[in-house]
């Protein structure tokens, strides 16, 4: 189990910075942790240019959770489901126990 916790206006997972995070209405969270790498990715037969793949923290459902990569494009193409969190609400976002 990761621990999430606040620090001077941020988020840290198991001592991690959280730089961006996204929510979504089916209680989903994205944490990304670093810019992995960037690549055109293919979403649905349409194309994102300069995708931007994070590796971070992913809380699903059913305490479905784990580190490993995902694509911001993919979750922006869920709009207006998913969004991203502003950063001031950033610490006190995700599920904690």
């Amino acid at each position: 189990m990761v621990k999430l916790e606040s620090r001077k206006d941020e988020l840290f997972i198991d001592g991690n910075r959280i730089l961006r995070g996204w929510e979504s209405y089916s209680g989903y969270y994205w944490f990304g942790t670093e810019e992995a790498y960037k690549q055109d990715s293919v979403i649905d037969g349409k194309v994102y240019p300069n995708d931007t793949i994070w590796f971070g923290y992913v809380q699903g459902l059913s305490g479905a959770e784990e580190w490993g990569y995902f694509s911001q494009a993919e979750i922006e193409s869920l709009k207006p489901r998913a969004w991203e969190i502003k950063k001031v609400d950033l610490p006190y976002s995700g599920r904690r126990r």
